[in-house]
């Protein structure tokens, strides 16, 4: 069978899955990949910590379930590793011994769970014994003079007294793997996933205007107060609530197509919220504050002649290269100008 080539396909060639996009992330990448995907396990733990580098003590990622300032935390450690092919045994052997000798000199609790990260995953090897603890602590012992005596602080680490019986009486069953495709598919829900792997946004919700209540919420008092200072500066009338501009038919119009656009770019500022990373939405504010700023600026015969050219010229703005183009729409932009009211950054009079 044969197909039609896309541009798409010429300007960017085939789409490589996430789980081939991880093996080629640097370390430090996919530590933070770790990092992010533990913020989002919000039912799970209260705070999400990296360590990483010298001095971590076999502490890369950490999901801290209670406190971490009280004695005696709960927490899990997320040991992350990035080699070309999945982790054998010699690799890993002073991961563990790390985390034997750290919390033999009480320097931090023993962690509820520990899990290995990686990439290409545990190989065969490996993953018997982490499913084996007592065959785990027996292959520990025996190569510890190699792999972990002198590789766990600037002095040896010797297999004897009552370090050796903390071993002995150590719990082997907290530690375990976690798969690398389980981990791509939770981490679908952090904002960065896009940006990380592509993939599109997802569908946006059409804003259904009859949801938005008649009554003003609080968080809309700054923009209404200045919607009704601009129309007064028109009219021969002060309007002090929306009440008052219902028999004066031009207002209360601009009125209702300026609250739904302002819920509009509500809407819009949630969607990116939730699908994006942080500052993309405030990105998109400031494509429109540049483009109007220097209408708010001029003088007008009245403040509703500013108020309408600004919402005129932020519906022709152009904006080319901000993920959220290709979700919004005119609305959004019109909507912008009042919520850059509300948030103090323009005025109308």
């Amino acid at each position: 069978m044969t197909y039609y080539k896309t541009s798409h396909q010429v300007n960017f060639g085939k789409r490589i899955i996430p789980l081939k996009m991880v093996e080629h992330m640097s370390f430090e990448d996919w530590e933070e990949f770790i990092e992010e995907w533990i913020d989002i396990k919000k039912t799970e733990y209260i705070e999400g910590e990296r360590f990483g580098g010298a001095g971590d003590k076999g502490r890369d990622v950490v999901g801290y379930v209670t406190d971490k300032n009280k004695p005696n935390y709960i927490w899990d450690c997320y040991q992350c590793k990035h080699y070309e092919n999945a982790l054998i045994p010699t690799q890993v052997y002073k991961e563990f011994g790390k985390i034997l000798f750290h919390t033999f000199k009480s320097e931090y609790p023993r962690p509820r769970k520990f899990y290995f990260v990686s990439p290409k995953g545990c190989g065969t090897s490996l993953s018997k014994l982490l499913q084996n603890p007592s065959e785990l602590k027996d292959a520990l012992k025996k190569n510890w003079l190699k792999y972990c005596e002198n590789d766990i602080t600037t002095v040896a680490i010797k297999l004897e007294g009552e370090f050796l019986k903390w071993i002995d009486n150590f719990d082997f069953s907290i530690f375990s793997k976690i798969h690398t495709k389980n981990i791509i598919n939770e981490h679908k829900n952090h904002p960065n996933h896009l940006i990380r792997f592509g993939g599109g946004l997802p569908e946006r919700e059409k804003l259904d205007i009859s949801t938005i209540p008649n009554d003003i919420h609080s968080s809309e008092i700054i923009y209404v107060n200045e919607l009704l200072l601009a129309y007064s500066s028109e009219s021969t009338e002060i309007y002090k609530n929306a009440q008052e501009i219902t028999s004066k038919e031009v207002y209360k119009n601009h009125f209702a197509r300026a609250r739904i656009s302002f819920h509009h770019a509500e809407q819009l500022r949630n969607f990116s919220r939730d699908s994006l990373p942080i500052d993309t939405f405030e990105d998109f504010q400031n494509e429109i504050l540049n483009g109007i700023i220097d209408i708010v600026e001029d003088s007008h015969s009245n403040n509703f002649i500013k108020v309408k050219e600004a919402e005129k010229e932020a519906r022709k703005i152009i904006i080319s290269s901000n993920p959220l183009k290709d979700v919004s729409i005119i609305n959004d932009r019109s909507g912008v100008c009042h919520q850059l009211v509300n948030d103090k950054k323009i005025k109308w009079t």
